[in-house]
């Protein structure tokens, strides 16, 4: 019976870290840096070049999704290749229906869990240990992201090879719905809670009269301006499809018209 060595898992993990956006380009996304991952499975289960060579060819289909979740689908294929080359009945094409299964449910809970909730909570404990310009908030993150993503990614990666097969039907279900809206929510809540405390756009502009708008604002809607820039930028993204970039461009354009013509005093705080 043949049995993938831990130190081919461990390469293949290894390639899979550091090379999942190996030839990235928006025709293939990360096919190339799967197959770089499952390079080192495919030579040790397989003999002859033949063999190798179609075993290849079912990870050059198209594949994309979050990067450090997405770690289990490597790990489950690895799995599934084992039990094809043990003579199970598992093709190529079953393989490929399994990756092409996963990748949105994984890219859904990925980018809810590690983009829309890790990241800002780390970048916002960043951001306060870099009060007065130390370089302790981008110390802390540097380490503790890499730590993070290398223990988790790894925990994840071999437990879809352990998994195998067996994980489909848990990550696609109906739990895994719930999974799902459940990450989403407290990813929206950490989202709004980081913009509440980071983001801070006041006016200085003086209404006639004498009477100072921001304070005026104060006393309706604290904040109202920061939360109508962060409703603004989430429509031109998610409802206009503007880029990140070109929102955070016209952000600049924004905000250097508005010192031009007294609206806006980036000295002003309250």
């Amino acid at each position: 019976m043949k049995k993938i060595s831990e130190k081919t898992l461990n390469k293949s993990f290894l390639s899979w870290f550091y090379g999942n956006l190996t030839c990235f380009s928006q025709e293939h996304m990360q096919t190339f840096g799967y197959l770089c991952a499952m390079l080192p499975i495919v030579e040790e289960l397989y003999e002859t070049k033949e063999q190798k060579k179609e075993a290849m060819q079912t990870y050059t289909a198209f594949f994309n999704t979050e990067p450090q979740i997405g770690a289990l689908v490597v790990g489950m294929t690895a799995g599934l290749e084992e039990a094809k080359a043990n003579g199970q009945p598992i093709d190529g094409e079953a393989i490929n229906g399994i990756r092409a299964g996963l990748m949105g449910p994984l890219a859904g809970i990925g980018d809810s869990m590690i983009v829309g909730t890790l990241i800002p909570i780390l970048l916002g404990i960043g951001l306060g240990l870099s009060g007065g310009g130390s370089p302790l908030g981008a110390i802390f993150y540097i380490v503790v992201w890499n730590l993070l993503m290398w223990f988790g990614m790894r925990f994840v990666y071999f437990k879809g090879y352990d998994l195998g097969g067996k994980a489909v039907e848990v990550l696609v279900g109906e739990q895994a719905q719930a999974i799902r809206d459940s990450i989403i929510m407290i990813g929206t809540i950490v989202i709004g809670a980081v913009a509440a405390s980071w983001i801070n756009i006041n006016t200085s502009l003086v209404l006639p009269g004498g009477a100072e708008l921001q304070k005026t604002l104060n006393g309706i809607y604290p904040k109202m301006l920061s939360a109508l820039t962060v409703m603004f930028c989430w429509w031109l993204m998610t409802k206009k499809n503007i880029s990140p970039t070109m929102v955070m461009l016209l952000l600049v354009v924004v905000a250097f018209v508005g010192v031009l013509i007294g609206f806006f005093n980036p000295g002003l705080t309250y």
